[in-house]
């Protein structure tokens, strides 16, 4: 049916074939949010196994493969990650001539992570038995996407599975993710969108072929948004009783953030939104990560002004900086504060997780850059994740930034939370992809752990989502102003909350070994 397309793909050599892998690669980030363009998947994951199989008639096959997977996921986290620019732009005379290193940088040395599945699969030598080297395929690059998620601290930004993320038409989808993960959900996803190049196969058994194509590509995903369906529709909104939260997102510009001109006016700024009337008052302010240009457990007389917004018997629940002695020196620390009506601090905890090159240089005084994030010197990083308890409160786990978007790893070990508190400030990543990307990616949390997530951001997207990953309410990117809601309730504990990533780690295993057992078949895909 495909024959005469793949036999064209398999046989391009040269530019021909590196432009169209960087072009595959980049046609799979439109997949993801914001643009959701999920069929296109189709396309760049087929296309890729064809020009894979390229290579099996070279003298260097395995080298051929790792450069193909680097190209494509050159071409994919390129264009998936353009907003990476927005963070140099901030205060472009310090940080702008970075762009031309990091925008690239990034791309290329994620781009590593896609070689690997490519050069791996490469060693099966499959011939023309595509099935099989599909299957072995998304087994590999689920084991890739993992690797990411931990190597040099780890950036498992745009998972494949994260096209299903959203309060959108792949939120029933996204349901499979209480039992497999993203990641699980990220090897489903490859698998049904790589299965197609089997009808680029000549000869005999195309109706074998169209079956396989019909099972794997369509009745399966079709299967799992149908049952993700029934259980959005077989589900009651439930919420914690008493509970009535705020969240302000002040809107204020990354670039007039620290200005030490305007501190005092956007100190005012969150007490006047905090002082929002309503008919319904709330017992608890959220503030977003890093709310107030002030050292807010530091300086005593700015948190008795901040006090008096505070409900009474309630708490602010806010980001700050903070500075403590540490291992015999003065450190800063990017902290959650909560702070009660009468100006005590009564919690913290310092964020354990921290940014690369925004946060802290790694091999300082052997890389000649700065941080991004403004200030003399590196944040420290806090001990390991623990809930928080508040007064009126469930007890939660906090989340700064982009703690949220590593599965498996937003609550304790030893102890389970009943909601996720993200604060987060996605001025950082600009006002069009990055914001709706870090949205989708932490709200996917509540899906795996069965547990809702509030989330506090400065200039957006703030949102409250519950259990089942839907949006509740929420405030988009620009916006000023107040969100009052009720706490919806956790679920319970979901397979993938118990297992964590091993659950996809098997099920990514379990493909590879069943490509190496078809393989041996003699019968052709």
């Amino acid at each position: 049916m495909l024959a005469p397309l793949a036999d064209y793909v398999r046989a391009l050599r040269g530019w021909r074939r590196v432009l169209l892998t960087i072009a595959l690669g980049a046609v799979a980030a439109l997949a993801l949010p914001p643009f959701h363009i999920i069929p296109v998947l189709l396309v760049a994951f087929s296309g890729l196994i064809w020009i894979l199989e390229g290579h099996d008639v070279e003298p260097r096959p395995l080298r051929g493969a790792l450069l193909t997977g680097f190209w494509f996921g050159f071409g994919h986290f390129f264009l998936g990650l353009h907003w990476i620019v927005e963070p140099m732009l901030v205060d472009p005379a310090r940080t702008a001539w970075m762009i031309p290193f990091s925008w690239p940088g990034l791309a290329a040395g994620l781009a590593i992570f896609p070689a690997l599945a490519c050069g791996v699969q490469a060693i099966g030598r499959f011939g023309n038995n595509t099935a099989a080297r599909v299957l072995v395929f998304a087994g590999l690059w689920t084991v890739s996407e993992l690797l990411r998620g931990f190597v040099l601290t780890g950036f498992p930004w745009n998972l494949i599975g994260y096209v299903w993320a959203g309060n959108g038409p792949g939120l029933p989808m996204l349901q499979a993710s209480a039992v497999v993960g993203v990641l699980g959900l990220g090897t489903i996803t490859i698998l049904a969108s790589a299965m197609p190049a089997v009808l680029g196969a000549a000869g005999p058994g195309s109706s074998w072929r169209s079956t396989l194509v019909l099972v794997i590509t369509l009745l399966i995903p079709a299967l799992l948004w149908s049952g993700g369906l029934y259980r959005l529709q077989n589900t009651e909104d439930s919420y914690v009783p008493d509970v009535r939260l705020r969240i302000v997102q002040a809107n204020i510009a990354q670039k007039d953030k620290w200005n030490p001109e305007l501190r005092t006016q956007h100190l005012e700024k969150y007490i006047r939104l905090t002082n929002t009337e309503s008919p319904e008052k709330p017992t608890h302010v959220i503030w977003p990560e890093t709310a107030v240009p002030f050292l807010l457990a530091n300086d005593a007389l700015i948190r008795g002004q901040v006090a008096r917004a505070i409900p009474p018997e309630g708490a602010l629940i806010t980001g700050s900086v903070r500075s403590a002695f540490h291992d015999g020196g003065r450190q800063l620390f990017n902290s959650l504060l909560v702070i009660d009506w009468a100006a005590n601090i009564t919690q913290v905890y310092d964020k354990s997780h921290l940014v690369p090159f925004g946060e802290y240089v790694p091999l300082r005084g052997v890389l000649p850059v700065e941080k991004i994030v403004p200030g003399q010197g590196d944040f420290t990083a806090g001990p390991a994740r623990r809930l928080i308890d508040v007064t009126g409160l469930p007890a939660f786990s906090p989340l700064i930034c982009y703690e949220a978007i590593f599965p498996g790893q937003v609550t304790p070990d030893d102890v389970r939370p009943a909601w996720l508190l993200n604060l987060t400030n996605d001025a950082w990543f600009g006002n069009f992809a990055g914001p709706w990307q870090h949205l989708a990616i932490a709200t996917s949390r509540t899906v795996e752990e069965g547990l809702p997530m509030v989330r506090a951001a400065n200039t957006g997207i703030s949102a409250v989502v519950d259990a089942h990953g839907r949006v509740q309410g929420w405030m988009g990117v620009g916006v000023e102003g107040v969100l009052d809601t009720a706490l919806p309730r956790p679920i319970p504990a979901t397979p993938f909350a118990r297992w964590g990533n091993l659950i996809p780690l098997i099920l990514a295993l379990g493909l590879v070994v069943l490509g190496l057992v078809l393989l041996r078949r003699r019968d052709t895909a």
